[in-house]
């Protein structure tokens, strides 16, 4: 029994392993997904700003000569633009904290701290799991396995503390 016991004991460890290294996974893939969606909104406003220039104003006239325009669609657009710049903002600095997070799961922590909830929801919707062999992924992976493993020996050592064990007969 005991040997059944450490085994499903190690099994939790290794299944704990493999779900701590999606993390970094977790991040990597978003980090991904960051980078495509800034280069789209770039060249969004870059359309945005050629066509303020053409028109003899800058970006912020643009986008307050379309908010404040009467046709409901032109005030519209105008709105999606000064949002899509605020969303520049917001998403190049999550980046920037991307980049310079350091250590283990450094990258994911500074994703938890701020995520754009539609950027990781589509990121979740694509998401492809895998067991990362970067430095992050195999540490953060050690550290599932060795949490897993050590709350399943202080629930049996709890368990066994709580039955009562039965006497043995003396045998004489």
């Amino acid at each position: 029994m005991l040997r059944v016991i450490r085994t499903l004991g190690l099994a939790l460890g290794i299944l704990g392993g493999i779900v701590a290294a999606q993390g970094p996974e977790f991040a990597q893939q978003y980090a991904q997904r960051l980078g495509g969606t800034l280069d789209e909104l770039r060249r969004s406003l870059a359309t945005l700003d050629a066509d303020a220039a053409a028109t003899g104003t800058n970006r912020e006239g643009a986008v307050d000569r379309l908010r404040s325009n009467g046709d409901a669609l032109v005030a519209r657009r105008g709105e999606s633009a000064r949002a899509d710049i605020e969303r520049l903002k917001h998403l190049d600095a999550q980046r920037q904290a991307l980049a310079e997070a350091g250590g283990p799961m450094g990258r994911f922590a500074a994703l938890l701290r701020d995520p754009d909830m539609a950027l990781a929801r589509a990121t979740y919707q694509d998401y492809i799991p895998a067991v990362p062999a970067s430095a992050d992924g195999i540490i953060a992976g050690l550290l599932g396995f060795l949490a897993t493993w050590a709350g399943w020996r202080v629930m049996i050592d709890a368990g066994r503390r709580l039955t009562p064990r039965r006497r043995q007969p003396n045998v004489t």
